[in-house]
């Protein structure tokens, strides 16, 4: 291993070379200075050597001869892509042919120059190096992107945890607190009819007890929103009670495809296609116009899907793209958490669907309800 470098060697580049012609590798020296690139140069002529000199020194490139006694510069590349080092890479050889060096482009080598061309040898290796930070710049920046949706979608399945949390604890306050008090008023309503003469206060008894039943569904309602009991009785059953409660609601006629209410998947994908049916039908009764919605619910070929059609106005880009709309962005959201995914297809005019897609094998299937409550 011999090591060559002009006295100054201030903010030099360091580089490695691969040959094993001293002739040749002073040429290269010469071709440096010549262009007045500030260096210190190694050089190495064995496999070994070369494979000490990646782990033990910093260099900014690398420059190899093509055919070396025992091996080849290819051999190199592999053995320094096999390493933690990740340097510029360049070919500097004789004739090798264009496909050789076509084929060492295209297996991730930075560039090739004939030994014939020396005067060029600064600016390659210089556009070497500017592509390899550009590259690893852009590497760096598709990793921190990545990273950074690991943690949204870690966050947005934290958020959706806390939210369910939530509505489970007032669905639990609701039925121990409020549904308590309204039975004793029940009680209390039957007890002044029982007794009451007077055809004035059994009246206004008869119109308190209405109020009361009124107020029961009510809070009945709000806490099968809050927290869906009726999935413990399977998703297709539970889909069919949104699908009659948004009909009696709305007078929209809603129809259920699929005769399936014994379809088999977790809580957690179960509670997705209810919340993501759920927001459907607040969506449609809000914008859609519609006199029409029909739904098609299946598990086949191993995959739940959910379908949601309706025959109105449409959704605009604008709308379906407004940063504001939080309810379709949370459905992308917790349909990634279970590993699936959320289709909209729109046509002004003409309608909107929401497909829902889980995947049931695989890790789709191992989330569990503790991931939403």
């Amino acid at each position: 291993m011999l090591t060559t470098a002009p006295q100054h060697t201030i903010q030099s580049l360091n580089i490695l070379h691969l040959e094993d012609s001293e002739l040749d590798h002073q040429l290269v020296c010469r071709a440096l200075r010549k262009d007045k690139l500030v260096f210190a140069i190694t050089r190495v002529d064995s496999l070994a050597d070369f494979g000490q000199a990646i782990t033990r020194h910093n260099f900014d490139i690398i420059l190899a001869d093509y055919r070396l006694p025992g091996f080849t510069a290819l051999d190199a590349w592999a053995l320094l892509k096999a390493s933690v080092a990740k340097l510029p890479f360049v070919l500097l050889s004789g004739a090798i042919g264009e496909p050789a060096a076509v084929a060492a482009i295209q297996l991730g080598i930075s560039d090739y120059l004939p030994k014939d061309d020396l005067h060029n040898l600064a600016r390659v290796i210089g556009s070497a190096i500017e592509v390899f930070k550009a590259k690893a710049a852009e590497a760096r920046a598709v990793s921190e992107l990545a990273a950074s949706e690991r943690r949204l979608a870690h966050f947005a399945q934290h958020l959706q945890s806390a939210i369910e949390n939530e509505r489970a604890s007032i669905a639990r306050e609701i039925h121990d607190d409020i549904g308590g008090s309204l039975a004793a008023v029940r009680l209390d309503l039957s007890w002044i009819a029982r007794h009451a003469e007077s055809p004035q206060a059994l009246e206004h008894v008869t119109t308190a007890n209405e109020m009361l039943q009124h107020a029961i569904g009510a809070s009945q309602r709000i806490m099968m929103n809050l927290r869906p009991a009726i999935l413990d009785q399977g998703l297709h059953p539970a889909i069919q009670w949104l699908a009659e409660g948004f009909q009696r609601r709305s007078g929209v006629k809603t129809s259920l495809l699929g005769n399936q209410p014994g379809m088999q998947s977790s809580k957690a994908i179960q509670l997705t296609a209810y919340r993501t049916a759920q927001e459907a039908f607040t969506n449609i009764s809000k914008y859609a116009q519609c006199s029409e919605v029909k739904i098609d619910l299946s598990d086949a070929e191993g995959v739940l899907t959910l379908e949601i059609s309706d025959n109105g106005i449409g959704i605009s880009d604008e709308a379906l793209n407004n940063p504001s709309a939080f309810g379709i962005r949370g459905l992308k959201e917790r349909a990634k958490v279970v590993g699936g995914w959320l289709d909209i297809s729109t046509r002004p005019g003409h309608g909107t669907t929401v497909i829902l897609t889980v995947p049931l094998d695989g890790d789709a299937g191992t989330h569990n309800e503790a991931d939403f409550l």
